[in-house]
């Protein structure tokens, strides 16, 4: 508590004290997170009581990541612009307004719309949650501190989405996967208004409109356009038309970013940082490591070994607590051994965790086979990525601490919406070469094992471009 008392001493000063703003910054991160994967348990009764056809029950996931990436920049920018408070606060009204409606819904229509504004209430909150740790936190042992919690509290609200949803849905109602968010949504608000009420943020600056239409429909369209790949084929007209025209839209920003705004929405001279840059490559590459470890995990124990969905949840629940308990270690270690020693200790672990996840197969037993494996993983994701979190948003002018916030997420976004698109291909093309030989459940095992050998491949990607981070410095 004494370092996080002299990160607030030397901070922008606030009603609430540290731990009441840190407190705050990760319960945004943890709905966020939790609503991302609450939901899917929940999706056979909601097709049953809403009468989804199978292609749009899709959009009741779909919807929400949409929006949630696609509008991110946009939300960290506009925290930059109109004042991390109000930002804060008002995603929070958006996201539990848009869960009340959700909760209410009678129309397959009503629910997906719904998850779209959900969406857009994430990508307003969680840059505005990263800001406010990194201009809260400027001491670097707190900071380090509050990134390691932060992105612990994400991985909490991923472990409770999968165990939460089954009990809800079986207990309840799926309804209350959405309207359990207002109570929860209406505390925040209320300690938003007292933790950040002495805040002073914001500028009077225009909104860049150019980049905020043009990199908003860039994003969204690119994310569409993968998604549909798994569907469609990589080389289907569903697929390389919106993703190129996503491509194009995001030349064009880049152009009016660079010569045509007077004030851009993203400012291109953040990427001469270092960290910054360097951050962001690895965030991309790391998404695609998350995808495998956590989608791909659990669908080898249903798929595979038979569990059911809570099951396969509680089997995942000992790789969470390890994340989290990891996490909580790299922050505090991150001041005495720099960036890049964590980053490579971590991809060590990722890659002999994923190398030995690659051996499973249907007769694997649930503690050799998966177990054992995914504490290794879930270790080298609890090593690197706030740590990753950390190096991407340091280094930039204060005034921009929205925009990083929002970069780094949408660069998580992006890399796990990719990296699930391209897994999921390669894994259902390895299982369709074992099905004739090869009994179903041993063909899906072939097929996430090639998952598996990917993600450690991405792990060697990681710690190959942590090398162009300037070394650590004691003191």
């Amino acid at each position: 508590m004494t370092s996080i008392s002299t990160a607030t001493q030397q901070a922008r000063p606030h009603a609430g004290p540290a731990w009441m703003v840190l407190a705050l910054a990760c319960a945004g991160q943890f709905m966020v997170i939790l609503d991302a994967s609450i939901v899917n348990v929940a999706l056979p009764s909601i097709q049953r009581d809403l009468g989804f056809t199978p292609t749009g029950l899709a959009w009741v996931v779909n919807g929400y990541l949409l929006t949630f990436a696609g509008f991110m920049l946009l939300g960290g920018r506009a925290a930059d612009l109109f004042g991390r408070r109000r930002m804060l606060v008002a995603g929070l009204l958006l996201f539990s307004v848009s869960s009340l409606a959700g909760g209410l819904a009678t129309a397959p229509e009503v629910l997906v719309a719904a998850r779209v504004a959900q969406g857009m209430g994430a990508a307003m909150l969680a840059p505005a949650t990263l800001a406010v740790i990194n201009t809260g936190f400027t001491d670097q042992r707190a900071r380090a501190r509050a990134f390691g919690a932060w992105s612990a509290s994400g991985g909490v609200g991923g472990m409770a989405g999968a165990l939460a949803g089954g009990a809800i849905t079986t207990g309840l109602s799926w309804r209350w996967v959405f309207l359990i968010n207002v109570p929860i949504g209406a505390a925040l608000i209320a300690v938003a208004m007292m933790a950040l009420a002495g805040t002073r943020d914001g500028r009077r600056e225009p909104l860049d409109l150019a980049g905020a239409v043009t990199g908003t429909a860039g994003l969204a369209a690119l994310i569409y356009g993968v998604m549909q790949s798994a569907d469609h084929g990589w080389t289907s007209a569903p697929v390389v038309g919106p993703a190129g025209a996503g491509l194009l839209l995001l030349v064009v920003f880049a152009v009016v970013q660079a010569r045509l705004a007077a004030q851009p929405m993203m400012p291109l001279r953040l990427f001469g940082i270092r960290r910054v840059a360097v951050g962001n490559v690895m965030l991309l590459l790391f998404g695609g490591i998350a995808i495998a470890m956590w989608y791909f995990t659990s669908l080898f124990l249903q798929n595979v070994l038979g569990y059911s969905a809570l099951r396969a949840g509680l089997g995942q629940t000992p790789a969470a607590v390890a994340f989290v308990v990891i996490a909580r270690l790299a922050a505090a270690l991150l001041p005495r051994t720099g960036v890049r020693a964590l980053v490579l200790a971590g991809c060590g672990a990722l890659l002999a965790g994923f190398g030995w996840l690659a051996q499973a197969h249907a007769g694997s037993g649930y503690v050799a086979g998966v177990l054992g494996p995914t504490l290794l993983v879930a270790a080298g994701i609890g090593l690197t990525f706030p740590t990753l979190m950390a190096v991407a948003t340091a280094g930039a002018p204060e005034g921009d601490a929205g925009i990083i916030g929002g970069l780094a997420n949408t660069t998580s976004q992006v890399g796990g919406s990719i990296g699930l698109a391209v897994l999921a291909t390669a894994a259902g093309a390895r299982a369709a070469a074992e099905a004739g030989g090869s009994s179903p459940a041993a063909a899906l095992a072939a097929g996430y094992d090639l998952v598996f050998l990917v993600a450690a491949g991405l792990a060697l990607a990681v710690a190959a471009v942590s090398l162009l981070l300037p070394r650590h410095r004691r003191g």
